[in-house]
């Protein structure tokens, strides 16, 4: 579809700056945007990209200004964009499945709500829920006595184990494993026997969980994923870890055994956390970081082992300035051996 620049102003409630009759038909980022499509700028480093940018309509942030080019200025260009998107988006094709395919295989004893639509070759155990509204693409499976909550969205080979329990509009993406085995063992004789992990996993409400991640299920009790947080790819909760409300993890993090998030927190890529500390609202967990302690509400961390970010930043600019020390301490060794000669 197209769509004036006139009316994405209006849509997203922004001030419009040049030719309101410019039609758009798509959207791109702003280095790559072409004449037709939309794009966005939020953030003011990156505004001399308005003087290059190809694109016919971008949004900016309210005090923006470029003669000679078609801006709406808003409060949240971001935002903004992905109103302007879903509603260019709305006639686009929908792959969803639809109603259950009849390779579906799902158990008697099961209860699947009128209007939840099963992909092809989903099996669904004995005891299992799915609610009204949701939505499970092809190859997946839904463990015996698991829970789906209202309109939750699960992506094509995801393993949702025993007694696992979702809320309402949890998004899964493929290739996740939630409920798997918790890694405990215990040395007898010199053989690692293996220890029973009877917990379950709870996800609880607006949780959007990336491809390939998995979450383990408690020893005893159960994992929890808080309201609202948003799991990157690539990411390891293990067995009794709880993180709180909206935090967001980043691709390649691990959690380990025991851990507890609070709310807000921030774990950005590859952090590593060992098992049984706490982690304050608010946290933020720098990239490659390794967090062997405790961290406070707000703080904000970096470095192998983790320290404090102000800190990490002034060691490591310390050891990039190694080699000038080592200059200097070999200078200062020669004179106060000149210096003793004397």
């Amino acid at each position: 579809m197209q769509i004036s620049a006139a009316d994405i102003a209006r849509l997203v409630k922004g001030e419009l700056i040049g030719d309101g009759e410019l039609l758009v038909s798509g959207f791109a980022g702003i280095k790559e945007a072409k004449k037709n499509e939309l794009a966005f700028l939020s953030n003011s480093k990156y505004e001399p990209l308005l003087l290059d940018t190809q694109a016919g309509v971008v949004l900016v942030p309210r005090q923006t200004v470029c003669p000679g080019k078609t801006l709406i200025r808003v409060d949240n260009p971001s935002l903004s964009f992905t109103e302007a998107v879903n509603h260019l988006l709305k006639d686009a094709p929908d792959y969803k499945p639809r109603g259950i395919h009849p390779t579906a295989v799902i158990s008697p004893k099961a209860k699947v709500a009128s209007g939840a639509a099963i992909g092809a070759h989903t099996i669904i155990e004995d005891g299992a829920t799915i609610e009204k509204g949701c939505v499970l693409y092809a190859n997946c499976y839904v463990g015996h006595e698991t829970h789906l909550g209202q309109n939750c969205l699960i992506y094509p080979q995801v393993v949702l184990r025993e007694r696992v329990v979702l809320g309402n509009r949890v998004i899964i993406h493929s290739g996740t494993v939630v409920g798997s085995d918790g890694f405990g063992y215990t040395t007898v004789d010199g053989k690692h026997m293996k220890i029973p992990q009877v917990g379950s996993v709870l996800i609880e409400d607006d949780v959007e969980i990336g491809a390939n991640v998995t979450i383990d299920r408690a020893r005893f009790d159960k994992t929890v994923i808080g309201e609202g947080t948003k799991i990157d790819n690539l990411v390891q909760i293990a067995h009794n870890v709880r993180i709180g409300k909206h935090c967001l993890i980043v691709s390649q993090a691990g959690i380990a055994g025991s851990t507890n998030l609070g709310d807000y927190v921030i774990l950005a890529a590859q952090a590593g956390l060992v098992g049984h500390i706490e982690i304050g609202d608010g946290a933020v967990v720098a990239a490659q970081s390794g967090v062997t302690k405790s961290i406070r509400a707000g703080e904000q961390v970096f470095g192998s082992p983790a320290q404090p970010i102000k800190n990490a930043f002034r060691n490591n600019a310390h050891i990039q300035r190694l080699d000038k020390y080592v200059e200097m301490i070999k200078d200062l060794r020669k004179r106060v051996e000149e210096f003793e000669r004397k």
